[in-house]
Formats: structure tokens, sequence, C-alpha cells
């Protein structure tokens, strides 16, 4: 399904408590970075996964290398790499089970989006979620 109302992206937020942030950087100046600490300051269990920064921490959370590296089974995928990776991220999501993934600003690739909605994923794309939740809150949604 593609997440598009705000009805039903309240809906998969609010059942969002464990994310991978696939692409995070060490770097606190960096988009990704900054969503990655916005769901933690938020309570959601935000796994950080970048593979040139595998084994290090990022807010006191090892990173760990790719998707197939997770131990347990994440709510969604928060994607923050380029749109020419998403065919390849798409067949990891499913292998691990993912229901949710979401793309990050400006990470679109219609055939890779295609191919998610056909493995029964609930798609977001093209959005952040540290403005979407406020966004959403500021319209009276309660998380």
């Amino acid at each position: 399904m593609r997440v598009q109302s705000d009805a039903a992206l309240f809906d998969v937020l609010l059942k969002t408590q464990k994310v991978a942030v696939l692409g995070v950087s060490d770097k606190p100046q960096r988009p990704s970075h900054k969503v990655f600490s916005f769901w933690r300051a938020r309570g959601v269990d935000a796994i950080p996964v970048n593979p040139q920064l595998a084994g290090h921490t990022i807010l006191d959370c090892r990173v760990i290398p790719n998707l197939a590296a997770l131990d347990e089974a994440v709510d969604m995928v928060d994607v923050f790499r380029a749109s020419a990776n998403l065919p390849a991220i798409v067949d990891e999501a499913a292998a691990i089970g993912a229901p949710v993934l979401w793309t990050q600003l400006g990470v679109t690739h219609a055939e890779a989006e295609e191919k998610a909605l056909s493995m029964g994923m609930s798609l977001v794309v093209d959005r952040c979620p540290a403005i979407e939740i406020p966004r959403l809150e500021a319209l009276g949604y309660k998380f």
C-alpha cells in the first residue's frame, strides 16, 4: 500500500516501535543522523545501519553493516541512500520481512517502488518523519 493520506501515515507511524535507519551518518550535521536522533528521542528503537561504520557506535547504538545483520524484526526500514540503490534495498527489506519501507526526501525509484508494493510492503516515499510527525501533531494527531 502506498501511504499518502495523513490518516494512513499516522497509522503506520503509530505502529512503529523499531526502525532500521539505513545509511545513517555519524556526523551530527547530516540529515540521516538528525533523523536517527529524532527517532531515538521519541522513544523509537532506532538501529543504525551503514556498512562503512559497522562496529562503531552512534548515540550509544552499535552500527550494523546491513539489514541481514539485524537480530530481530523491525517495523520499518528508513532509507537514507541514493535512489539508484533502492532496487537492492527493496530486496533486502523483503528478505527480512520489513512491513514498511520509508524513503527520505529525494529518494525515489519508480520500478523499486512498484516492486515493494507488489511484495506487500507499505511504502512511504520522499518524506521525512522528522517533518511529518510534528506536522501531524500540529493537526491534532496524538502519538
